[in-house]
């Protein structure tokens, strides 16, 4: 699925290093890129800026992220692993 990503959707890296790995949409940025984290490697003190070219956008969203980060309230990066597990977890979510 390529396309337009959102604030706490789900994204799998399918090039580069970190080819695989699974990520949260932190921040849409312009021109067609985004800024990821997963809590551990990449976190949110440093997100990872990835082209949507170069990711599997899935259709499940981590609402309760989307929601924080709609209102710029503050997350932080254990709240990124268990939203990112919780999702991995359940497929049809």
């Amino acid at each position: 699925m390529e396309g337009k990503a959102v604030p706490g959707q789900l994204v799998e890296s399918r090039s580069g290093r970190d080819s695989g790995r699974v990520y949260l949409v932190v921040e849409v940025l312009g021109e067609g890129y985004v800024k990821v984290a997963d809590g551990m490697v990449r976190r949110l003190e440093n997100p990872k800026k990835k082209n949507l070219k170069h990711l599997v956008l899935h259709h499940r969203v981590a609402e309760e992220i989307a929601e924080k980060l709609q209102a710029d309230e503050r997350i932080n990066n254990p709240e990124i692993r268990r939203a990112i597990e919780r999702l991995v977890g359940n497929p049809e979510e």
